[in-house]
């Protein structure tokens, strides 16, 4: 692993603890795409869809966190009521 720790502070332990918080991180963000997008079965594959889709998916699991939203889907649920208006107020867009 290549890190700017010093020798001291780049204990076995200490790498392992970062590692493990990498992964938390990682786990947490891909299970909400995957169970609440359903991103696995997505049917956007060619050229830069998949990842423009995945960075869309990403901009609106951070916004809703961002807003105070724990659960990822009741908050897109929350947005769908009004569709016009909610998202954009989300992102500080007046219409």
């Amino acid at each position: 692993m290549i890190t700017d720790l010093t020798n001291r502070e780049a204990s076995p332990e200490r790498i392992a603890q970062l590692i493990r918080s990498q992964w938390v991180i990682e786990i947490r963000l891909h299970f909400v795409r995957d169970t609440t997008f359903d991103e696995d079965r997505s049917q956007v594959r060619i050229r830069h869809g998949p990842e423009n889709m995945s960075t869309l998916r990403n901009l609106a699991i951070n916004k809703l966190r961002e807003h105070s939203h724990t659960n990822i889907a009741v908050g897109l649920r929350a947005m769908s009521y009004q569709p016009f208006t909610r998202p954009l107020d989300l992102l500080g867009i007046t219409p």
